[in-house]
């Protein structure tokens, strides 16, 4: 088997030989042997070892422990066991799948409620009864009014009151969030959506803004998921590769 220096190693994956360092002390690549004076011996295997990893970590999602556990993936296979490395692959594909239909379906309830919207206002309710109506805790509605995501109307005691289309607007927030959309991209949505009703609901939602510096994954969650997918049926690919080879 072919043995590389750290540099060596860092040049053939493209990162820095400190990343190579970090990978090591993460569990990432097996712990290289030593020459006698002190300097790193890598394999083959820890050159797939890298490839996976960078894999794993090209795509930032971080909703319901995706990012941990592929880690886990990268952790089990450093230690050898490719069998079980490419189970905890299969679970992740399965996870990533659940997640895109969460996704997918929450932009569905979005395009319902808005096309079955009523324009009656009669129904009045207080945040402690919105609360309960929505099943949302009330730290949560005032998370929401304070992100901008909704304006409520207050009474002339000061007591706040929603109407159906706060409502509505609030069912909309909840199914989006349920599906791990983040708070700044349902912000965008439904100022675009009250520019143009008539919008591609899933193209501004995942559209940034020119003035945003940072876009989280939440804020391309289907393209980030479909990414992850593609990376994670590499990993799973590497993996029975790794397994016929080591």
């Amino acid at each position: 088997m072919n043995t590389y220096k750290t540099a060596e190693i860092a040049k053939i994956i493209g990162i820095h030989p400190n990343t190579v360092r970090l990978y090591e002390q993460l569990g990432l690549i097996p712990i290289a042997d030593r020459r006698e004076n002190g300097y790193r011996i890598f394999t083959d295997f820890h050159i797939e070892q890298l490839r996976l990893a960078r894999a794993a970590l090209k795509v930032e999602i971080l909703q319901n422990g995706l990012r941990k556990k592929a880690m886990n993936i990268i952790k089990v296979s450093a230690t050898g066991d490719f069998d079980k490395a490419i189970t905890l692959t299969n679970d992740y594909l399965s996870q990533l799948q659940h997640e895109k239909d969460n996704a997918e379906e929450a932009i569905k309830i979005v395009e319902e409620l808005l096309n079955g919207k009523s324009k009656s206002n009669e129904l009045m309710l207080k945040r402690k009864e919105v609360s309960e109506y929505l099943d949302i805790t009330m730290d949560t509605l005032r998370n929401w009014e304070l992100n901008g995501l909704l304006k409520v109307k207050r009474k002339s005691n000061g007591y706040r009151v929603y109407s159906e289309e706060d409502i509505r607007r609030l069912k909309i927030i909840r199914a989006l969030r349920c599906a791990n959309y983040s708070l700044s991209s349902i912000l965008r949505m439904l100022n675009a959506l009250s520019a143009n009703p008539n919008i591609d609901i899933k193209d501004v939602i995942g559209m940034p803004e020119e003035s945003e510096d940072i876009i989280t994954a939440c804020d391309k969650l289907l393209n980030s998921l479909s990414d992850a997918t593609e990376n994670a049926l590499f990993i799973k690919g590497t993996l029975e590769n790794m397994k016929k080879i080591f």
